[in-house]
């Protein structure tokens, strides 16, 4: 592709509309020339539409296919790893497409590219956080967020479904789990995607919602109930590996956990029998003594 053509790519890609006579202009060729890269950018796969009349043009379509990136090869090679980490992300927003989006790049690189790539794979591999929770919706759920629009959801709370209306501020993937920070009827509150069972975008819109970055910046990602978990030796090491007890300091965790969070939190404590204990808050203490209570009863009988 030659440097008019590329040139005439980003000035389609700026989504303003130009007549074939204003593009012959601007560079200095004839019209039949410019038509002729038209035609060409077209059979590459830019989506070209073309409105006829004296107020007509043309412009190109939102779902484009963009100009490539011109990388060295270590950014290539990082690009790659990057896209193939995003492969492993579950539920990823517009994650349709990743799938083949890492492969379809591969094809695009010069040979000795793809031959480092390809020893580099023996090198290299992405652990994600496993979960059984799936979350169909986030990409509805960030277009709400960035359209700043209110959506409609059935919502299974620990009590129970709810319907509720909110205009979603973004969201966050932490710990397994992908979190939707969302403004109710007078503050914001915090709902796991995976629990929302339906949800439909209205038409609402909220214009001084804050972005999620300015949100998390305000008030944090872990809002809630202070909490402190002291480990036993062996606890500390079964924790080593769970991504929601990082920080770990002389046997002892500590942080904030949303209320709403007690009955998965309790019940993730289970599995550490004895090699964990709740110093507080009470409620969630109470909760993991009546879970071991209970699970100690079918041995009773």
């Amino acid at each position: 592709m030659n440097e008019r053509r590329v040139a005439l790519m980003r000035m389609l890609d700026s989504r303003k509309k130009y007549t074939a006579r204003e593009l012959a202009e601007r560079f200095n060729v004839s019209v039949r020339t410019i038509q002729r890269d038209l035609d060409y950018l077209q059979q590459i796969g830019l989506p070209l539409y073309t409105e006829t009349g004296p107020h007509g043009g043309y412009r190109a379509l939102p779902n484009r296919l963009l100009p490539p990136l011109h990388l060295s090869r270590d950014e290539a090679i990082g690009l790659f790893l990057m896209l193939k980490l995003l492969e492993d992300l579950p539920d990823i927003p517009f994650g349709e497409v990743r799938a083949h989006l890492s492969e379809h790049y591969y094809a695009e690189l010069p040979e000795d590219v793809q031959v480092r790539v390809d020893h580099l794979k023996d090198y290299v591999a992405f652990r994600m956080t496993p979960t059984t929770a799936a979350s169909p919706f986030t990409s509805l759920i960030l277009e709400a967020a960035m359209d700043k629009r209110r959506v409609r959801m059935t919502y299974a709370s620990a009590s129970g479904r709810k319907n509720l209306e909110v205009h979603p501020v973004g969201l966050y993937f932490e710990n397994g789990y992908w979190y939707m920070p969302a403004l109710g009827r007078d503050r914001i509150l915090l709902y796991r995607a995976d629990r929302i069972v339906d949800i439909t975008m209205l038409d609402g819109t909220e214009s001084g919602l804050p972005t999620l970055k300015q949100w998390l910046h305000a008030t944090g990602p872990h809002e809630g109930i202070p909490a402190k978990i002291r480990f036993s030796p062996f606890g500390v090491r079964l924790a080593e590996s769970d991504p929601l007890f990082q920080n770990i300091s002389g046997q002892e965790w500590a942080g904030s956990i949303p209320p709403e969070e007690f009955p998965f939190m309790s019940r993730l404590l289970l599995k550490y029998g004895p090699e964990a204990e709740v110093l507080y808050p009470e409620e969630l203490r109470g909760m993991v003594k009546t879970l071991l209570q209970d699970s100690l009863k079918p041995y009773l009988t």
